[in-house]
């Protein structure tokens, strides 16, 4: 089978070696960066670099770039996409990307699923991409209502034979409104975090919690900033409700109040447990 990998950055680069380490799937890829597709073919993350013509050819289409891109390159490439084909896109939110895409691949004939690879590092680029990165990882794909089950088994099907250990189903909605507490906010989170003034003097005062918290303060500025814009309402919710609940923190300990401090920590610790059995239920 014929596949088309559009930007190989981590996650696009992880993808096509992915491909191309656990199936016998011929993979074309492209780039903007001229430098970075001859990378790939020299590692033999590809096969190919991907031309229109051979972009007829492929059977599946995978989209690794920021919503605003994929958008504009479905809208450019549709017509030259075959027809019955399967696009998935890896953006980080569903629904700006779902509805347009949705459109354009009824306009064209070939076959749409939003989806969103649950992997990755605090690192970008062709440089860190790795076929390993998906193991085990569970791939969100978030298909229409009116989406043809045949369609979405497809799917199911060739991420599982890439590596990924587990398929989610979801609504772009439920995906942009869990994503925006469970990734974006951690960001947030830790890119705040790191800027204290008292972090450029951690040294030999940090371990594990320090670096936890700030792991993915090493994002990419761009790529992050369109995403949390593109999901802002559901972001903006995370954000005022975690503020509010750290100010009850603040408020037990500036009025001495060390039973409510005690209370506050325990509904945290009550949480994460029942947080952990949930996983380990869905597992």
């Amino acid at each position: 089978m014929k596949t088309a990998v559009i930007g190989l950055g981590l996650i696009g680069g992880s993808v096509a070696k992915a491909i191309k380490e656990n199936t016998q799937h011929s993979v074309f890829g492209s780039d903007i960066v001229r430098s970075v597709v001859l990378r790939a073919k020299l590692t033999e993350a590809i096969d190919e670099e991907l031309t229109p013509e051979r972009l007829g050819e492929c059977e599946v289409v995978i989209l690794a770039l920021y919503p605003k891109d994929a958008v504009r390159w479905l809208r450019d490439n549709g017509a030259r996409i075959q027809k019955g084909a399967l696009v998935v896109d890896c953006c980080g939110v569903k629904k700006y990307v779902c509805d347009r895409a949705r459109e354009i691949a009824a306009e064209n004939g070939f076959v749409f699923i939003g989806g969103h690879p649950m992997a990755g590092i605090e690192r970008s680029g062709f440089d860190f991409s790795n076929g390993a990165m998906f193991r085990r990882a569970s791939m969100i794909l978030t298909p229409y209502g009116d989406t043809d089950i045949r369609a979405i088994e497809r799917a199911k099907k060739f991420f599982l034979s890439v590596g990924f250990g587990k398929i989610t189903i979801r609504t772009p909605e439920e995906h942009d409104r869990i994503i925006s507490y469970t990734s974006q906010l951690a960001h947030v989170l830790s890119n705040a975090y790191i800027k204290s003034p008292t972090a450029p003097y951690h040294s030999g005062l940090s371990a594990g919690s320090f670096r936890d918290m700030t792991r993915v303060a090493t994002l990419n500025p761009a790529m992050w900033t369109e995403l949390f814009f593109e999901n802002r309402d559901n972001l903006i919710t995370e954000i005022d409700a975690l503020a509010e609940r750290l100010t009850e923190y603040s408020r037990a300990l500036k009025e001495n109040d060390a039973d409510g401090l005690r209370r506050l920590l325990e509904d945290g610790v009550m949480m994460k447990a029942l947080c952990d059995k949930a996983e380990e239920t869905t597992a």
